[in-house]
């Protein structure tokens, strides 16, 4: 009788089972999704925050967390691409977030929702609230990516160095 062979290894590398990305990191490769999501949930998070009559502490923490999600997305769509690409993707994804909060604004100026400070806004408003969006959003994230670039490059300087030279020193023995 023949002993069967252990089936640790295929024999055909086309058996070998690929891991896929999780759900969460899949959706993160798409700068359209990723943008128009961040978009979105921008102008809805923006209209809840104004909605309340709170203090100054209220919406500078408001804020905070608006820019933490904002730049939070587009960490998580650059971190799935080299350097040279991020030249490229951060401004797209900025404009893409621009095009599909400033949407959501006509929709929500239309079904008279949008809040433009104490007040509601009205569709002539709505160019000026397209500048600054844009302004602050293509800002923060420029600075953004620009920093986060400059710290990538650090510590993949350190880690090479270290590298290289934990390979040049000879073994003792």
């Amino acid at each position: 009788m023949r002993t069967p062979t252990p089936t640790y290894f295929p024999r055909h590398t086309a058996q070998m089972p690929a891991e896929q990305p999780g759900g969460l990191r899949r959706f993160s490769f798409s700068l359209v999704e990723m943008a128009v999501v961040t978009g979105i949930v921008a102008r809805a998070y923006r209209m809840l925050v104004l909605a309340h009559n709170a203090s100054l502490v209220f919406y500078v923490i408001s804020l905070v967390v608006f820019f933490a999600f904002l730049l939070g997305m587009l960490t998580a769509h650059l971190s799935n691409y080299p350097l040279h690409q991020w030249v490229w993707r951060a401004p797209a994804f900025a404009g893409l977030e621009v095009a599909a909060e400033m949407i959501i604004s006509l929709a929500l100026i239309w079904l008279g929702r949008e809040p433009n400070g104490s007040v509601r806004a009205h569709f002539d408003d709505w160019p000026r609230m397209l500048v600054r969006t844009l302004g602050y959003r293509v800002g923060a994230v420029i600075i953004w990516t620009l920093l986060l670039a400059a710290i990538v490059q650090l510590v993949r300087r350190t880690i090479v160095h270290d590298d290289d030279e934990d390979e040049v020193e000879p073994a003792r023995l």
